[in-house]
């Protein structure tokens, strides 16, 4: 029974991780990924709020 240590016990930091350098090809795929990204808001924007737009079976609160 340590009497000077209570309470948690705080985590150990993690190391920085090193900038990597990017080249032209990996520059090009982020860029098509932001892209497709972008495009799937706009599509999802337009279509309503979610997949379970309408449709389904619609339950009454008698049973």
């Amino acid at each position: 029974m340590p009497g000077a240590q209570g309470g948690k016990v705080k985590p150990l930091k993690a190391p920085k991780k090193e900038k990597k350098e990017l080249d032209e090809d990996d520059m090009a795929f982020l860029a098509k990924k932001k892209a497709e990204e972008k495009e799937q808001k706009e599509a999802a924007s337009k279509l309503g709020k979610g997949p379970l737009q309408g449709g389904g079976i619609k339950k009454s609160g008698k049973k």
